[in-house]
Order: C-alpha cells, then sequence, then structure tokens
C-alpha cells in the first residue's frame, strides 16, 4: 500500500505549501523511494486552462496533456517524474464528474450529496494516482488556506482518506505562517496555534507544523508551538525564506524534515543520497561574475509566474554555463519602431514566450526583427514561433501582410493559421493541441546540435500551426523547416541554421527542464548569449 502524505496550508496564502511539497518529494526520492505528488485546487474551474495568467499564472501541461497548476511544475522540477491527469484536480472537475454521474444513472437514484458523492470523487481521484504510478509515497497538496469555505469538501475527503488506510499510511503537514513583530522585537506564534486549532475543528491533527519564516526562530517558539499544538518537539519544521528555492530541500533537511516523515510513516529507507543536488546548488551560489542579459518579450510581463517555467528553465541553463541570467522582463507593447533599439539594446539574447490573443503581437514582431537583423541569439517558444514566422514572412519573403488567422481572420496571407479540419466555432477549454508529440529533426541544423539526436518528444498547448501553403515560399528564402511530424504534416520548429541562435518552436521546452537537467534547447540558448556577451 502506497503511504499518503496531505500539505495543508494557514494563516495566509502564499507561504510556500507547493515548495514545501516538491521538497519533501525530492528528499524521499533521494532515499530510493518512488514519490508521486498532485494539487487539490479548490476554485470551480474545471481545469486553470482558459484562466487569466494575471489571475493565476503560467498553466502547466503534463505528458499526457492535462492542463494543471503552476505548483505542479515544481513538483517535476525537484522530484524529475513526469506528471499525469490525477496529478491536478479541481472543485469544478470534482462537480463536472459528479453532475455527469448523476446524469447517467449511476447513483442509482440517491440523492447526490457532498458527503458522501464529492468527497468519495475527491478520494478516487487520490487513490488513482498512487495506483497509476506505483509510488510507494504520495504527496497530495491542497489549495488554498484552512478556513476557507471551498476546501472544506477536500479537507474532509483527505480526513476519511487517512481513516480508511490508517495513521501509519496518512501523514498530515501543515505549513503555517510565524511573523515578526518589529515593534516588539519578537515572533509570534499564535497564529499557528489558531490555524491549528481550525484543522483540528475538521477532523485533522496535523503530525509535522513547518514554519515559514523570515528570520531564524527562537527555540522557545518550537517549544510552544509543539506543545500548544500536540506535536512532537522535532516535528515542528523551520522554514525559512532563502534566496534561491532549490536550496529548500538542503534547508529543511537540516531540521530532520525526510528523516522526521519516514519515522512517522514507519517507512525503512536509506540515508537521502543529495550529493547531485548539492553541486547543483552550489553552482548557483558560484562567485562567478560572468552574466547574460535576457530579454523576455511578453504580454503578461506584469506576474512573472505567467511565464515560471521559462524563467527557471534559462536558470537552469544559467547553472550550466556558470553564468547568472538576468532576465529583463519587457512589455511587448511598450515596443514600437521608436522604441526597439531603447529597449532592446544591449540584450545579449531575446526570447519570446507563449500566449493567446493579438494584444502586443507587432512589439513581438518587432522584437524578432530586431534579433535577426543585429545577429542576438533568438528563442521563440510557441507563440514565439509563429511570431518569427510572421517576421520573416513580412521582412524577407515579402509577404507583406503576412499574418496569424488568430490576429486578423480576415488577411489574405495567413502563414498561421488553423490546419485543415479544424474550426473557430469550437469551445475555449480543453481544444488544443495539449501533451506530448514527436517530432523529426532534420540533420546539420541547430536543432540537432542541442538535441544530439533527430527523434524526440515535447509537450505542446496551442491550438494554430504552420500553414502548409508556405512551406516552399518561406524555406526558398532561407527560413529552414528543421522539424516535423513523422507524418510530415507539422511544421514543429523553424530557425535560421546560419546563425549561433535563431529557432522557434511550435511547443514548450520549459516544461521538460530541470535544475540538475537544463533543456538542451535553453542550454544552446544561453551558450550563444553567453558567447555574444563575451564578444
Amino acid at each position: 500500500m502506497a503511504k499518503y502524505v496531505f500539505v495543508t496550508g494557514g494563516v495566509v496564502s502564499g507561504l510556500g505549501k507547493g515548495i514545501t511539497a516538491a521538497s519533501l518529494g525530492r528528499l524521499l526520492k533521494a532515499r530510493g523511494l518512488k514519490v508521486a505528488a498532485q494539487k487539490l485546487d479548490p476554485y470551480i474551474n474545471v481545469d486553470p486552462g482558459t484562466m487569466s495568467p494575471y489571475q493565476h499564472g503560467e498553466v502547466y501541461v503534463t505528458e499526457d496533456g492535462a492542463e494543471t497548476d503552476l505548483d505542479l511544475g515544481h513538483y517535476e522540477r525537484f522530484i524529475d517524474e513526469d506528471l499525469n491527469k490525477y496529478s491536478n484536480l479541481t472543485t469544478g472537475k470534482v462537480y463536472w464528474n459528479v453532475l455527469n454521474k448523476e446524469r447517467r444513472g449511476e447513483y442509482l437514484g440517491s440523492t447526490v450529496q457532498v458527503i458522501p458523492h464529492v468527497t468519495n470523487e475527491i478520494k478516487e481521484f487520490v487513490y488513482n494516482v498512487g495506483k497509476k504510478t506505483e509510488a510507494d509515497v504520495v504527496i497530495t497538496e491542497i489549495g488554498g488556506t484552512i478556513g476557507d469555505i471551498e476546501s472544506q469538501p477536500f479537507i474532509e475527503a483527505v480526513r476519511q482518506i487517512s481513516l480508511e488506510v490508517g495513521k501509519e499510511n496518512s501523514l498530515f503537514i501543515h505549513v503555517t505562517l510565524v511573523p515578526y513583530i518589529k515593534g516588539s522585537e519578537e515572533h509570534k506564534s499564535k497564529p499557528t496555534q489558531h490555524s491549528v486549532k481550525e484543522l483540528q475543528g475538521m477532523g485533522i491533527n496535523p503530525d509535522i507544523i513547518v514554519l515559514r519564516c523570515d528570520k531564524p526562530l527562537e527555540e522557545s517558539i518550537f517549544q510552544k508551538i509543539a506543545l500548544f499544538c500536540n506535536v512532537k518537539p522535532d516535528c515542528v519544521i523551520e522554514n525559512i525564506t532563502l534566496p534561491n528555492l532549490y536550496e529548500a530541500p538542503l534547508m529543511l533537511e537540516k531540521s530532520g524534515f525526510s528523516k522526521v516523515v519516514c519515522r512517522e510513516l514507519r517507512i525503512d529507507a536509506g540515508e537521502p543520497d543529495l550529493a547531485e543536488w548539492e553541486k547543483m546548488v552550489a553552482t548557483i551560489y558560484d562567485d562567478s561574475e560572468h552574466c547574460v542579459e535576457i530579454g523576455l518579450v511578453g504580454k503578461y510581463v506584469g506576474l512573472h509566474d505567467a511565464y515560471l517555467s521559462v524563467a527557471e528553465a534559462l536558470h537552469h541553463a544559467g547553472f550550466y554555463h556558470g553564468v547568472h541570467v538576468n532576465i529583463r522582463w519587457i512589455d511587448s507593447e511598450l515596443i514600437k519602431p521608436e522604441t526597439v533599439e531603447e529597449i532592446l539594446g544591449g540584450l545579449d539574447g531575446i526570447i519570446v514566450p507563449g500566449g493567446f490573443g493579438d494584444r502586443g503581437i507587432e512589439g513581438m514582431i518587432l522584437s524578432a526583427k530586431y534579433a535577426r537583423e543585429n545577429n542576438i541569439a533568438y528563442f521563440g517558444i510557441c507563440l514565439g514561433m509563429q511570431i518569427a514566422v510572421i517576421e520573416y514572412a513580412r521582412n524577407v519573403a515579402g509577404i507583406a501582410d503576412a499574418n496569424s488567422g488568430e490576429f486578423d481572420e480576415q488577411c489574405k496571407n495567413k502563414v498561421i493559421d488553423f490546419m485543415p479540419g479544424q474550426s473557430n466555432d469550437i469551445d475555449k477549454g480543453g481544444t488544443l493541441r495539449l501533451g506530448a508529440y514527436p517530432c523529426v529533426i532534420r540533420p546539420g541544423t541547430t536543432m540537432e546540435r542541442c538535441y544530439q539526436a533527430q527523434n524526440i518528444s515535447e509537450r505542446h498547448r496551442h491550438r494554430y500551426e504552420f500553414n502548409n501553403d508556405y512551406r516552399e515560399i518561406l524555406s526558398g528564402c532561407g527560413l529552414t523547416l528543421s522539424g516535423i511530424s513523422p507524418d510530415e504534416r507539422l511544421i514543429e520548429t523553424v530557425e535560421l541554421t546560419d546563425r549561433p541562435f535563431y529557432v522557434g518552436v511550435q511547443y514548450h521546452p520549459e516544461f521538460k527542464s530541470r535544475p540538475n537537467r537544463p533543456h538542451p534547447l535553453f542550454l544552446g540558448f544561453i551558450g550563444a548569449a553567453k558567447n555574444e556577451h563575451k564578444s
């Protein structure tokens, strides 16, 4: 039987429950255990796929095409295991499933209620991830903050799971805030005590309490919380705010985090082998003065979490190359012909990530043109690849009105458009090309140089494609169509092969980058930017 760990949060949101869960996953894996992780989100959206990036941050896509919460990106980057559709559940998805079952008569005429029907749906989801992955430990993070009305069915469901699997097979970790009051110059434990009391009122006694704080805590705080919250003294763990999130597993393990978890779950596991992780973290704090300036040109830069995986993948490549990656967050709407030099001048590389809609598109096109004409490393991801195609068609191939059907439905030359058989007359949710698809790389290209392979698989999230009617004219003008689907229907990547790095990809390579195993395309991009900086 799998062991189940549930991570809840109290006092305020944004305490780093996801990083705590991901860190525990890394530590348990380092002890030789097979770990799976999942997130239960209390919002009523079926998935985050149609939510504004300003509301929710990025949408993370799994190998099997599930659109999920960005915390799953932390799980994959820390644990280095591919997650699946059982890794993210929302209130919307729960009620969607329950109501469909009711309509099909699966409840045999019963009155459908929160308990047991909604909670059973949640429990089945939690159990499924363990069965699907055959994990030794399933880590489940419950979104929101204890006391939120919308999260109560999730709390009740995991309470029931703990009762069903037994105390020796379940563990509750509660992450809370310990604020520092400057006036009295002391930390306060009362918010944690109130949060734990709220959780106990729902039938759950936390086994481990993780204390988020900005400064080291006094010993008296640990003693007080252990006494008042009814936990063992060594089950109160300090979680200090760190300059780099990848140090979190090492910091938590100094307090014996995974050792305590294994003891409480009666798991006999070896000591954690963290040598590789420690080596990676050491590179982050290398005293190297080398720095590259990367311009991230996007339309959601007001919330950096909208491009979280892209930013992390850039830093991963920086760790490998021994350079600090300084990201200049650039709003594409501000880029005009008269401002392009002022805004983009001095950059070592330009990256245009994914996005939807026509806002800020012309600024992105100017960015791709600036990078091409000034021989600056350019990396276009999804929308950024389409931008590179439009720019090349307009300014090199001489198709002045080239555009995407997404931005101008009346455009005569849609170099980016729906594929035959697709239609715009569809709902927005769940209709994108999602998840892992294969790609065949053309020999002698930048793509082959980066991947050192000719057959790859990458994750997608988009609706529009390169229009095959323009293959011949664009390739004839020097644009290399360097990656194609195995059936030769879809252009997956384009590039200017004679440049150090000018690549656009229709997929999202950032989702497969890991801090200790950077993605090859990000390695190629930062490597080219590093060389540009030197010159």
